[in-house]
């Protein structure tokens, strides 16, 4: 199954073997960023409304909505144990929301500071460390940031790159 986002408002279950959308769920506004759960029976939803949504795959609902950002979400990325999810905004935070059902009502975890946004309002993405212990963020101040999870510290950043960088991944066989 393959999951999109829309600037018409969707969100779209895609068969691949059969080549066909499957559902669609209808938001207010544009949908700039789209996940899987861990379990695949949900799909997690961001875009210019700010929110987040957890959309029941079975039921065709939103079951949760987590709202904290203040400007368009434009990246959301499961951690690797699948727990959490990531949200970078044009707000210039990135935030780490849990995800796991039953969990608390404010489910925003942490922010992480640095990454910036700018006038050209590029979709932004950030990534996890395959061990879930870093979070890294491209910037539109031509950085790489990279913080510590457990502590929101920034560890380093790595500066003078030649235009925005809107998309970035850790390797699985980094030693962190």
């Amino acid at each position: 199954m393959i999951c999109s986002a829309g600037d018409d408002g969707t969100v779209r279950l895609w068969d691949s073997r059969r080549r066909y959308c499957v559902k669609t769920f209808n938001n207010k506004y544009q949908v700039t960023a789209v996940c899987f759960n861990e379990k695949g029976d949900n799909i997690i939803s961001g875009g210019i409304d700010n929110h987040i949504k957890i959309w029941d795959l079975k039921h065709g609902e939103v079951t949760v909505e987590m709202k904290g950002h203040v400007d368009t979400v434009t990246c959301l990325a499961l951690s690797p144990d699948g727990n959490f999810v990531l949200s970078n905004s044009m707000d210039n935070t990135v935030r780490m929301w849990d995800v796991r059902p039953f969990a608390p009502a404010n489910r925003c975890l942490k922010a992480f500071v640095g990454a910036q946004h700018n006038f050209e309002k590029n979709l932004i993405r950030c990534s996890w460390s395959p061990q879930g212990t870093k979070v890294v963020c491209g910037s539109a101040d031509r950085m790489v940031y990279v913080w510590d999870t457990s502590s929101r510290k920034l560890l380093y950043n790595f500066p003078d790159i030649p235009g925005v960088l809107t998309m970035l991944t850790v390797t699985p066989l980094n030693p962190y």
